[in-house]
């Protein structure tokens, strides 16, 4: 199959599903984003199209390619799918109206820059496909729980300043928006510890040359997300504080990944 047909599919899918989500979300109705909706629909035909577009491009026969954009879009898609998830048990399905966007754009840059990048070769041990995955896992959790940190600080805003409109009425209330956000923190790492501990079993040496930007700053963002969560435990953090402090974990994920993956495909061309 051609893979410009699943490929733009899902990216009007997407964008069809967040311009619904943003219609809705501008109704300020609050019992619609308590619950799933059939907007969810549109999100999964999405999903469906944009994993018939990677699967043939990432599953290459000499192993697989995880070059900038297909990395970029893979992980985009694993978020969909852990937000599509949760928002049948959580009030979460509002988040699609950055992720989806996001996707989609994920999806035009694959169309546009086909990438042929082997991380691993067929012979690769399924160890290293396990610390892949939760890599990645944990990076797409602990992305959402960044999104979810800055509408929680969009919200926390407008009510401090006595303006909730229609689109504030329309979210969770704050606690219930926080407490979600934690949720997923903890999850993302979980995640992200397995991550770091298989990483130095099944890697070789993963301070080399080439692994130790991103070695050090995954340790980083682990220890930031590590002193959050104690203080939730111990002093109570939230508001604020507990925003920065998750935005600034995940920057410096983001970095760990993407950055050293920018410098050494898209600018050094190694």
């Amino acid at each position: 199959m051609n893979p410009i047909i699943p490929g733009l599919l899902a990216i009007l899918l997407y964008l069809l599903a967040c311009g619904l989500l943003v219609a809705r979300l501008s109704q300020g109705s609050a019992g619609s984003a308590a619950r799933p909706s059939g907007i969810l629909l549109f999100g999964i035909a999405a999903l469906l199209a944009h994993s018939a577009l990677l699967y043939p491009s990432i599953m290459a026969p000499d192993g697989l390619n995880l070059g900038f954009f297909n990395a970029a879009s893979l992980v985009a898609l694993i978020t969909v799918a852990v937000l599509l998830l949760a928002a049948f048990q959580e009030p979460v399905e509002n988040l699609g109206i950055p992720v989806f966007p996001l996707a989609a754009i994920s999806i035009g840059l694959v169309l546009l820059y086909p990438t042929n990048y082997l991380i691993t070769s067929a012979a690769t041990s399924w160890q290293l496909d396990v610390h892949i995955l939760l890599s990645l896992l944990a990076y797409s959790i602990l992305g959402l729980a960044a999104l979810q940190a800055l509408v929680l600080a969009v919200q926390e805003y407008h009510l401090h300043n006595r303006q909730p409109g229609g689109i504030i009425r329309a979210l969770p209330p704050l606690q219930t928006m926080e407490a979600l956000m934690f949720q997923m923190i903890g999850t993302g790492f979980a995640l992200l510890t397995l991550a770091l501990v298989t990483g130095i079993l099944f890697l070789e040496d993963i301070f080399a040359q080439h692994l130790v930007h991103k070695t050090v700053l995954s340790i980083t963002a682990w220890g930031v997300f590590a002193l959050l969560l104690w203080g939730r435990w111990r002093f109570g953090w939230r508001g604020r504080v507990a925003i920065r402090w998750t935005v600034g974990g995940f920057i410096f994920l983001m970095l760990a990944y993407f950055g050293s993956k920018l410098v050494l495909e898209l600018i050094l061309n190694r």
